[in-house]
Protein backbone atom coordinates (compact mmCIF):
# COMPACT_ATOMS: atom_id res chain seq x y z
CA UNK A 1 0.00 0.00 0.00
CA UNK A 2 1.75 3.56 -1.07
CA UNK A 3 2.23 5.85 1.96
CA UNK A 4 0.92 9.50 1.65
CA UNK A 5 3.48 11.87 0.73
CA UNK A 6 4.57 14.09 3.41
CA UNK A 7 3.43 17.15 3.79
CA UNK A 8 5.44 20.03 3.10
CA UNK A 9 5.78 22.87 5.88
CA UNK A 10 4.37 25.44 3.67
CA UNK A 11 1.18 23.20 2.67
CA UNK A 12 2.24 22.23 -0.54
CA UNK A 13 4.23 19.00 -1.78
CA UNK A 14 7.85 20.24 -1.39
CA UNK A 15 8.28 21.01 -5.14
CA UNK A 16 8.99 24.87 -4.83
CA UNK A 17 12.15 22.88 -2.15
CA UNK A 18 13.55 20.95 -4.26
CA UNK A 19 13.42 22.59 -7.90
CA UNK A 20 12.31 26.12 -6.97
CA UNK A 21 9.11 26.28 -8.30
CA UNK A 22 6.34 28.57 -6.96
CA UNK A 23 3.20 28.88 -7.58
CA UNK A 24 3.67 32.72 -8.19
CA UNK A 25 5.23 34.46 -10.80
CA UNK A 26 8.67 35.32 -10.75
CA UNK A 27 9.10 39.11 -9.49
CA UNK A 28 9.58 41.12 -11.90
CA UNK A 29 12.48 43.85 -12.25
CA UNK A 30 11.26 47.49 -11.43
CA UNK A 31 10.10 49.28 -14.13
CA UNK A 32 12.31 52.50 -14.87
CA UNK A 33 10.77 55.58 -13.73
CA UNK A 34 11.57 57.32 -17.20
CA UNK A 35 8.46 54.68 -18.41
CA UNK A 36 5.85 55.62 -15.89
CA UNK A 37 2.91 58.11 -15.78
CA UNK A 38 4.62 60.72 -14.13
CA UNK A 39 7.39 60.70 -16.36
CA UNK A 40 5.38 60.81 -19.93
CA UNK A 41 3.25 63.59 -18.32
CA UNK A 42 6.44 65.52 -18.37
CA UNK A 43 8.14 64.71 -21.14
CA UNK A 44 5.56 62.96 -24.21
CA UNK A 45 7.29 62.83 -27.44
CA UNK A 46 5.23 63.12 -30.61
CA UNK A 47 7.91 65.26 -32.95
CA UNK A 48 11.43 65.27 -33.65
CA UNK A 49 13.29 67.56 -35.26
CA UNK A 50 16.99 66.22 -36.19
CA UNK A 51 20.26 66.37 -38.13
CA UNK A 52 21.18 63.79 -40.17
CA UNK A 53 24.19 62.99 -38.44
CA UNK A 54 22.49 62.90 -35.20
CA UNK A 55 19.63 60.60 -36.24
CA UNK A 56 22.86 57.85 -37.38
CA UNK A 57 24.73 57.92 -34.04
CA UNK A 58 24.30 55.45 -31.46
CA UNK A 59 23.16 57.55 -29.22
CA UNK A 60 20.60 59.14 -31.92
CA UNK A 61 19.59 55.40 -32.85
CA UNK A 62 18.63 54.29 -29.03
CA UNK A 63 16.83 57.67 -28.25
CA UNK A 64 14.82 56.93 -31.52
CA UNK A 65 14.36 53.29 -30.67
CA UNK A 66 12.49 54.76 -27.15
CA UNK A 67 10.42 56.82 -29.62
CA UNK A 68 8.74 54.31 -31.84
CA UNK A 69 6.25 55.87 -34.34
CA UNK A 70 7.16 59.10 -33.66
CA UNK A 71 7.68 61.71 -36.89
CA UNK A 72 10.85 63.09 -37.54
CA UNK A 73 11.93 66.35 -39.40
CA UNK A 74 15.42 66.04 -40.59
CA UNK A 75 16.67 70.19 -40.44
CA UNK A 76 20.74 71.51 -41.17
CA UNK A 77 21.12 72.30 -37.62
CA UNK A 78 19.69 72.22 -34.10
CA UNK A 79 19.46 76.07 -33.96
CA UNK A 80 17.69 77.14 -37.19
CA UNK A 81 14.44 75.42 -36.96
CA UNK A 82 11.96 78.09 -38.45
CA UNK A 83 8.81 76.49 -36.77
CA UNK A 84 10.55 76.73 -33.42
CA UNK A 85 12.93 79.35 -33.04
CA UNK A 86 12.29 83.31 -33.52
CA UNK A 87 8.35 81.96 -34.41
CA UNK A 88 6.25 84.55 -32.17
CA UNK A 89 3.53 82.32 -32.86
CA UNK A 90 4.74 79.21 -30.26
CA UNK A 91 4.81 81.86 -27.38
CA UNK A 92 0.91 80.69 -26.92
CA UNK A 93 2.47 77.02 -27.08
CA UNK A 94 5.30 77.66 -25.21
CA UNK A 95 4.26 74.52 -22.48
CA UNK A 96 2.72 72.49 -24.85
CA UNK A 97 5.87 72.50 -27.20
CA UNK A 98 8.14 71.69 -24.51
CA UNK A 99 6.09 68.30 -23.45
CA UNK A 100 6.00 67.33 -27.21
CA UNK A 101 8.83 68.32 -29.12
CA UNK A 102 12.63 66.94 -28.86
CA UNK A 103 15.51 67.90 -30.91
CA UNK A 104 18.62 65.59 -32.12
CA UNK A 105 21.48 67.53 -32.87
CA UNK A 106 25.60 67.04 -32.67
CA UNK A 107 27.62 69.87 -30.61
CA UNK A 108 30.74 70.97 -33.04
CA UNK A 109 32.12 72.99 -30.72
CA UNK A 110 33.51 71.39 -27.58
CA UNK A 111 34.98 73.70 -24.82
CA UNK A 112 35.64 73.89 -21.29
CA UNK A 113 35.40 77.54 -19.91
CA UNK A 114 36.68 79.09 -16.33
CA UNK A 115 33.90 79.67 -14.17
CA UNK A 116 35.21 79.67 -10.33
CA UNK A 117 31.47 80.49 -8.60
CA UNK A 118 29.35 77.57 -8.57
CA UNK A 119 32.06 75.31 -10.29
CA UNK A 120 35.86 74.95 -11.57
CA UNK A 121 34.72 74.74 -15.14
CA UNK A 122 31.58 75.24 -17.42
CA UNK A 123 31.91 71.62 -19.28
CA UNK A 124 30.29 71.02 -23.02
CA UNK A 125 26.61 70.38 -21.65
CA UNK A 126 24.90 67.14 -23.23
CA UNK A 127 21.83 69.30 -23.85
CA UNK A 128 20.29 72.36 -24.51
CA UNK A 129 17.03 73.45 -23.40
CA UNK A 130 14.47 71.50 -20.88
CA UNK A 131 11.20 69.95 -21.14
CA UNK A 132 9.93 72.02 -17.94
CA UNK A 133 9.02 75.72 -17.88
CA UNK A 134 10.83 77.89 -15.06
CA UNK A 135 9.54 80.86 -15.85
CA UNK A 136 12.83 82.86 -14.96
CA UNK A 137 15.04 80.56 -16.95
CA UNK A 138 17.97 82.00 -19.01
CA UNK A 139 18.62 79.07 -21.72
CA UNK A 140 15.56 80.56 -24.06
CA UNK A 141 16.83 83.91 -24.33
CA UNK A 142 19.26 82.65 -26.83
CA UNK A 143 16.83 80.47 -28.75
CA UNK A 144 13.68 82.40 -29.48
CA UNK A 145 10.13 81.30 -29.04
CA UNK A 146 10.40 77.88 -28.04
CA UNK A 147 12.54 76.09 -25.98
CA UNK A 148 12.53 72.14 -25.94
CA UNK A 149 15.12 70.16 -25.27
CA UNK A 150 17.65 70.27 -27.84
CA UNK A 151 20.32 66.56 -26.74
CA UNK A 152 23.60 66.13 -28.52
CA UNK A 153 23.83 62.77 -29.52
CA UNK A 154 27.94 62.84 -30.05
CA UNK A 155 28.29 61.68 -26.14
CA UNK A 156 31.16 59.90 -26.70
CA UNK A 157 33.02 63.11 -28.17
CA UNK A 158 31.97 65.50 -24.90
CA UNK A 159 32.93 62.52 -22.56
CA UNK A 160 36.29 62.20 -24.39
CA UNK A 161 36.94 66.05 -24.23
CA UNK A 162 36.35 66.25 -20.61
CA UNK A 163 38.66 63.29 -19.68
CA UNK A 164 41.61 65.44 -21.43
CA UNK A 165 40.50 68.26 -19.97
CA UNK A 166 40.69 66.90 -16.51
CA UNK A 167 43.83 64.67 -16.38
CA UNK A 168 45.35 68.14 -18.03
CA UNK A 169 44.53 69.86 -14.97
CA UNK A 170 46.79 67.54 -12.33
CA UNK A 171 45.70 67.66 -9.31
CA UNK A 172 43.95 70.56 -7.59
CA UNK A 173 46.44 72.62 -6.08
CA UNK A 174 44.41 74.14 -3.30
CA UNK A 175 40.73 74.31 -1.93
CA UNK A 176 38.38 77.37 -2.89
CA UNK A 177 34.51 77.39 -2.80
CA UNK A 178 33.98 75.37 -5.19
CA UNK A 179 35.28 72.44 -3.51
CA UNK A 180 38.36 71.55 -1.10
CA UNK A 181 40.12 68.89 -3.26
CA UNK A 182 38.36 68.43 -6.57
CA UNK A 183 38.25 70.09 -9.90
CA UNK A 184 34.55 70.41 -10.49
CA UNK A 185 32.52 70.59 -13.58
CA UNK A 186 29.16 71.70 -14.21
CA UNK A 187 27.61 69.51 -16.93
CA UNK A 188 24.08 70.74 -16.85
CA UNK A 189 24.31 74.74 -17.51
CA UNK A 190 21.52 74.92 -20.01
CA UNK A 191 19.65 71.95 -19.41
CA UNK A 192 18.79 69.59 -16.52
CA UNK A 193 20.29 66.26 -16.27
CA UNK A 194 18.25 64.55 -14.30
CA UNK A 195 14.92 65.14 -17.22
CA UNK A 196 17.59 64.56 -19.73
CA UNK A 197 17.36 61.26 -18.68
CA UNK A 198 14.28 60.21 -19.23
CA UNK A 199 15.21 60.10 -22.90
CA UNK A 200 18.86 58.76 -23.68
CA UNK A 201 22.15 57.74 -21.26
CA UNK A 202 24.35 60.78 -21.49
CA UNK A 203 23.80 61.59 -18.18
CA UNK A 204 24.38 58.22 -16.92
CA UNK A 205 27.58 58.61 -19.76
CA UNK A 206 28.86 61.49 -18.09
CA UNK A 207 28.03 60.18 -14.10
CA UNK A 208 30.09 56.78 -14.72
CA UNK A 209 33.27 58.94 -16.73
CA UNK A 210 33.61 61.20 -13.47
CA UNK A 211 33.45 57.81 -11.40
CA UNK A 212 36.38 57.08 -13.02
CA UNK A 213 38.02 60.34 -13.20
CA UNK A 214 39.68 61.00 -8.80
CA UNK A 215 40.71 64.39 -9.36
CA UNK A 216 37.41 65.80 -10.37
CA UNK A 217 33.29 65.80 -9.98
CA UNK A 218 30.45 66.54 -11.91
CA UNK A 219 27.97 68.63 -10.95
CA UNK A 220 24.26 69.53 -11.99
CA UNK A 221 21.54 71.44 -10.59
CA UNK A 222 18.59 70.22 -10.61
CA UNK A 223 14.57 70.86 -10.03
CA UNK A 224 13.18 67.37 -11.22
CA UNK A 225 13.18 64.19 -9.21
CA UNK A 226 13.96 61.01 -11.13
CA UNK A 227 14.75 58.10 -9.35
CA UNK A 228 16.34 56.40 -12.26
CA UNK A 229 19.80 58.47 -11.27
CA UNK A 230 19.69 56.07 -8.28
CA UNK A 231 20.78 53.32 -9.97
CA UNK A 232 24.06 54.87 -11.67
CA UNK A 233 26.15 54.55 -8.78
CA UNK A 234 28.41 57.66 -8.81
CA UNK A 235 30.91 56.84 -5.91
CA UNK A 236 30.80 60.68 -4.46
CA UNK A 237 32.23 61.80 -8.19
CA UNK A 238 28.63 63.88 -9.22
CA UNK A 239 27.68 66.49 -7.17
CA UNK A 240 23.28 66.94 -7.06
CA UNK A 241 22.38 70.16 -6.34
CA UNK A 242 18.51 70.50 -5.72
CA UNK A 243 17.05 74.23 -6.33
CA UNK A 244 14.75 75.65 -3.61
CA UNK A 245 12.45 78.18 -3.24
CA UNK A 246 9.76 79.10 -0.53
CA UNK A 247 6.67 76.30 -2.18
CA UNK A 248 3.94 79.03 -2.81
CA UNK A 249 7.13 81.12 -5.16
CA UNK A 250 7.65 77.56 -7.02
CA UNK A 251 4.13 76.77 -7.52
CA UNK A 252 3.70 79.67 -9.62
CA UNK A 253 7.06 80.33 -11.26
CA UNK A 254 8.66 76.37 -11.13
CA UNK A 255 5.83 75.14 -13.98
CA UNK A 256 6.39 71.15 -14.37
CA UNK A 257 8.74 70.59 -11.99
CA UNK A 258 8.90 68.01 -8.98
CA UNK A 259 7.24 70.18 -5.93
CA UNK A 260 9.57 71.38 -3.19
CA UNK A 261 8.91 68.94 -0.79
CA UNK A 262 10.17 66.34 -3.08
CA UNK A 263 13.27 67.57 -3.95
CA UNK A 264 13.79 68.16 -0.40
CA UNK A 265 12.87 64.53 0.60
CA UNK A 266 15.30 63.08 -2.49
CA UNK A 267 18.39 64.51 -0.38
CA UNK A 268 18.51 61.69 1.79
CA UNK A 269 18.10 58.43 -1.12
CA UNK A 270 20.63 60.47 -2.94
CA UNK A 271 23.04 60.88 -0.83
CA UNK A 272 22.76 56.87 0.29
CA UNK A 273 23.35 56.08 -3.66
CA UNK A 274 26.64 57.77 -3.76
CA UNK A 275 26.09 61.29 -4.64
CA UNK A 276 27.20 64.74 -3.02
CA UNK A 277 24.27 66.84 -2.26
CA UNK A 278 24.07 70.33 -1.92
CA UNK A 279 21.35 72.87 -2.77
CA UNK A 280 20.99 75.95 -4.60
CA UNK A 281 18.62 78.53 -2.62
CA UNK A 282 17.68 79.85 -6.35
CA UNK A 283 16.13 82.27 -7.54
CA UNK A 284 15.76 84.90 -4.37
CA UNK A 285 12.96 86.65 -5.52
CA UNK A 286 12.06 90.54 -3.66
CA UNK A 287 8.25 90.32 -3.06
CA UNK A 288 6.30 90.74 0.39
CA UNK A 289 6.40 87.99 2.68
CA UNK A 290 9.61 87.01 1.21
CA UNK A 291 11.86 86.72 4.43
CA UNK A 292 8.95 84.91 6.17
CA UNK A 293 8.81 82.21 3.81
CA UNK A 294 12.32 81.40 3.18
CA UNK A 295 12.73 81.12 7.04
CA UNK A 296 9.85 78.76 6.59
CA UNK A 297 11.65 76.62 3.99
CA UNK A 298 15.03 76.57 6.30
CA UNK A 299 13.25 75.60 9.55
CA UNK A 300 11.50 72.93 7.21
CA UNK A 301 14.98 71.55 6.07
CA UNK A 302 16.43 71.63 9.12
CA UNK A 303 13.46 69.27 10.78
CA UNK A 304 13.20 66.89 7.93
CA UNK A 305 17.00 66.19 6.53
CA UNK A 306 18.66 63.66 8.76
CA UNK A 307 21.84 64.37 9.96
CA UNK A 308 24.34 62.66 7.57
CA UNK A 309 23.02 65.17 5.00
CA UNK A 310 23.28 68.03 6.84
CA UNK A 311 27.01 66.65 7.67
CA UNK A 312 27.88 67.51 3.49
CA UNK A 313 25.63 70.09 2.83
CA UNK A 314 26.15 73.53 1.57
CA UNK A 315 24.05 75.92 -0.21
CA UNK A 316 24.51 78.66 -3.19
CA UNK A 317 22.22 81.37 -2.94
CA UNK A 318 21.61 83.24 -6.24
CA UNK A 319 19.34 86.44 -6.20
CA UNK A 320 16.76 86.58 -9.18
CA UNK A 321 18.39 87.68 -13.10
CA UNK A 322 15.64 88.44 -15.50
CA UNK A 323 15.63 89.96 -19.27
CA UNK A 324 13.76 91.67 -20.94
CA UNK A 325 12.98 89.50 -24.19
CA UNK A 326 12.15 86.70 -21.55
CA UNK A 327 9.90 88.96 -19.55
CA UNK A 328 8.16 89.94 -22.92
CA UNK A 329 7.34 86.33 -23.85
CA UNK A 330 6.44 85.57 -20.52
CA UNK A 331 3.45 88.26 -20.90
CA UNK A 332 2.33 86.47 -23.45
CA UNK A 333 2.06 83.00 -21.34
CA UNK A 334 2.65 83.54 -18.12
CA UNK A 335 1.71 86.96 -17.06
CA UNK A 336 0.70 86.36 -13.53
CA UNK A 337 5.03 85.49 -12.77
CA UNK A 338 5.57 88.85 -14.53
CA UNK A 339 4.26 90.68 -11.28
CA UNK A 340 6.98 88.90 -9.24
CA UNK A 341 9.70 89.21 -11.49
CA UNK A 342 9.50 92.01 -13.54
CA UNK A 343 10.00 94.67 -10.79
CA UNK A 344 12.18 98.21 -12.87
CA UNK A 345 11.53 99.88 -9.67
CA UNK A 346 13.92 98.00 -7.77
CA UNK A 347 15.96 96.81 -10.75
CA UNK A 348 18.65 97.41 -13.15
CA UNK A 349 20.50 96.55 -16.25
CA UNK A 350 23.54 94.65 -15.45
CA UNK A 351 25.89 92.95 -18.64
CA UNK A 352 26.12 89.27 -18.33
CA UNK A 353 29.51 87.38 -18.76
CA UNK A 354 28.50 86.14 -22.05
CA UNK A 355 27.73 89.64 -23.32
CA UNK A 356 23.78 89.52 -22.63
CA UNK A 357 21.67 92.17 -21.49
CA UNK A 358 19.92 91.83 -17.96
CA UNK A 359 18.67 92.97 -15.42
CA UNK A 360 18.96 92.45 -11.36
CA UNK A 361 18.12 94.04 -8.46
CA UNK A 362 20.06 97.23 -7.65
CA UNK A 363 23.23 96.66 -5.82
CA UNK A 364 21.85 97.77 -2.53
CA UNK A 365 19.18 96.15 -2.65
CA UNK A 366 20.76 93.25 -3.62
CA UNK A 367 23.12 93.23 -0.73
CA UNK A 368 20.83 93.99 1.66
CA UNK A 369 18.99 90.91 0.67
CA UNK A 370 21.99 88.78 0.56
CA UNK A 371 22.57 89.41 4.16
CA UNK A 372 19.43 88.88 5.55
CA UNK A 373 19.41 85.72 3.74
CA UNK A 374 21.93 84.66 5.97
CA UNK A 375 20.77 85.54 8.68
CA UNK A 376 17.89 83.49 7.95
CA UNK A 377 20.13 80.81 7.37
CA UNK A 378 22.10 81.19 10.73
CA UNK A 379 18.99 81.16 12.98
CA UNK A 380 17.01 78.33 11.12
CA UNK A 381 19.77 75.90 9.43
CA UNK A 382 23.40 76.97 10.74
CA UNK A 383 24.77 73.45 9.49
CA UNK A 384 23.60 74.80 5.76
CA UNK A 385 27.35 76.62 5.04
CA UNK A 386 27.07 78.64 1.97
CA UNK A 387 29.57 78.03 -0.41
CA UNK A 388 28.66 80.44 -3.19
CA UNK A 389 26.49 83.88 -2.97
CA UNK A 390 25.92 85.61 -6.17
Amino acid sequence: MDRPAAEHPSGDSGQEALFGWSDTAPAQPPQPFRDSPQARRLLDVREVYAEPAALDSPRGQQIMARLPGVSVTEIANHWGIPSLHGNDGNIARWVRIKNGTLVLGVKHTLRTRPNGRSADWIAPGPSNGCAMACAYCYVPRRKGYANPITLFTNIEAIVAHVRRHVRAQGPKPAPNQCDPLAWVYDIGENGDCSVDALVCDNTADLVAAFRGLPTAKASFATKFVNPDLLALDPQGRTRVRFSLMPPDDARLLDIRTSPVPERIAAAADFLDAGYEVHFNLSPIILRPGWQRDWADLFTHLDDVLPARVKEQAAAEIIMLTHNQGLHEVNLGWHPRAEELLWQPAAQETKRSENGALNVRYAREIKQRSLTRIRELLAAHAPWLRVRYAF
